[in-house]
């Protein structure tokens, strides 16, 4: 999800300011490093840190943490948040996104640091105040809330159809870049409507991305994931793969195949084993 905001910072913004965030009126957005230092204390490191204004006078720094669970301690977004304001002299938000309601709620209550004056309250986007667009006029004038409404409400065909309907009015320079990321932030249930809308209706398949997969039918791009699965699994445990055997793997369309060269991947000393 963090990509989506990588590669388009403006989204932050938009989101920060459609929760009632006043934020400043710059065009100067740059990522900055999320690595937070307190020496003699060890790194604090988030996921995505973000920086309004010229590098000489920052205006305001955010920090974007995706969540899909409670794992991470609230207090670590606190940290987040006073380390950035020491860092940058300047205010510093910390935006949660996620797609579940309970960990919304979880990272929503205020945080007591212990410091006198200061309780942190993180920034939350999730179910309880994503609306649902249906309005593909909406769509058009918010496309990053309504890419995040997907997201979260997509099982409701309504505002699949109300998505797909809006970003086919925006700029073509848009469109590619906001139907992969609303793939690839919906979660797998999601995605699968989404995948089943892109073979049947008039979903503008536009990116690179959705035409490979997509385009050329459904079962093939399921193939193509496992095997890129199968080279993560490999790459993770350090085997070396030649390219002889990277290229059978890639060109493999047989996904029984490829699930039984996976599980067989966990355990395999070679790369020759895995074929034997």
């Amino acid at each position: 999800m963090k990509n989506l905001f990588r590669d388009c910072p403006q989204a932050a913004v938009e989101i920060l300011q459609s929760l009632g965030v006043d934020l400043p009126d710059t065009s100067l957005i740059r990522e900055e490093s999320p690595v937070f230092n307190t020496r003699p204390s060890d790194d604090l490191e988030s996921d995505l840190v973000l920086v309004l204004g010229p590098p000489q006078q920052p205006l305001r720094g955010i920090a974007v943490e995706p969540q899909g669970d409670k794992s991470k301690d609230p207090v670590q977004l606190a940290r987040y948040a006073a380390a950035g304001w020491l860092q940058l002299q300047c205010p510093f938000h910390v935006l949660v996104v996620t797609h579940d309601r309970k960990v919304a709620e979880h990272y929503a209550k205020p945080v007591r640091t212990g410091l006198p004056g200061y309780t942190f309250q993180a920034i939350v986007l999730g179910p309880h105040n994503v609306p649902v667009i249906t309005d593909p006029n909406q769509v058009t004038a918010q496309p990053v809330l309504a890419a995040f409404g997907v997201a979260i409400h997509g099982l409701d065909p309504a505002v699949r159809s109300a998505y797909a309907k809006g970003i086919a009015l925006l700029p073509s320079d848009y469109t590619p870049a906001y139907t992969e990321h609303t793939y690839c932030i919906s979660p797998r249930d999601i995605q699968l409507l989404l995948e089943d809308d892109m073979r049947t209706t008039d979903w503008p398949v536009y990116s690179p991305f959705a035409k490979e997969h997509f385009g050329r039918g459904l079962a093939e791009g399921r193939a193509e994931e496992a095997a890129r699965m199968l080279l993560l699994v490999l790459e993770t445990r350090d085997l070396a793969v030649p390219d002889e055997s990277r290229t059978r793997i890639t060109s493999c369309t047989d996904l029984a195949q490829l699930e039984s060269w996976t599980r067989r991947a966990v355990t395999v000393a070679t790369i020759q084993e895995l074929f034997d």
